[in-house]
């Protein structure tokens, strides 16, 4: 492995993280709504799992899926009707006001968690990215590299984006049409998880 297969793997990895999303939309609702706190331990949990996700696919959980399609979606399912329910809490309570205790650090990290661990097609993604970019037969220590790296991006550029929702002019901004973008969420978050649920 060389450093010309890290820059390539960081820049599909850029460009993915920064693609609209689900984990991209929740980040941005719960940054605005509970603020940088629960915005920065929300990234923190998505790219420890998307992390994960990583790891599993240089240890073949593709091959796994190949071989117990049930499997596949199994998970995929639950992972469809977890961002349906959170679609469903954001939509019901658009017009509620905000609540004066900020989310725990703990729920904030397990709900970026879940979110990406709502979507077993990003192992098979990360299986495809890793194939195209990485040579084969790889020493232990070069996937324990690659996992790490995929960490530290996520969790920096993640940090970044949730200092630049959390100042004043943006929160401001969220919290005089927060019944309208909070709808506007759900719509998207349900969409997601429904195109989850019926995808093959």
């Amino acid at each position: 492995m060389e450093l010309s297969h890290i820059i390539a793997f960081n820049v599909t990895l850029l460009a993915a993280i920064l693609s609209p999303g689900p984990a991209m939309l929740y980040v941005i609702r719960q940054t605005l709504a509970q603020g940088r706190r629960a915005g920065l331990y929300t990234v923190w949990g998505l790219g420890t799992m998307a992390a994960v996700w990583t790891a599993l696919a240089l240890l073949g959980l593709d091959a796994v899926f190949a071989v117990f399609p049930w499997a596949y979606v199994l998970i995929k399912s639950a992972g469809a009707l977890y961002l349906l329910c959170i679609a469903y809490q954001t939509w019901v309570h658009a017009r509620a006001p905000l609540g004066e205790a900020p989310k725990p650090a703990a729920q904030a990290f397990l709900g970026g968690v879940l979110v990406n661990m709502a979507n077993p097609k990003s192992v098979l993604f990360a299986a495809a990215v890793l194939i195209v970019i990485f040579p084969p037969e790889m020493s232990l220590s070069a996937k324990a590299l690659i996992v790490a790296n995929h960490l530290v991006v996520e969790w920096i550029v993640g940090s970044v984006l949730v200092l630049l929702l959390s100042t004043q002019a943006i929160s401001s901004r969220y919290l005089r049409g927060k019944h309208i973008f909070d709808r506007l969420a759900a719509v998207v978050l349900g969409g997601l998880g429904v195109r989850l649920l019926l995808s093959r």
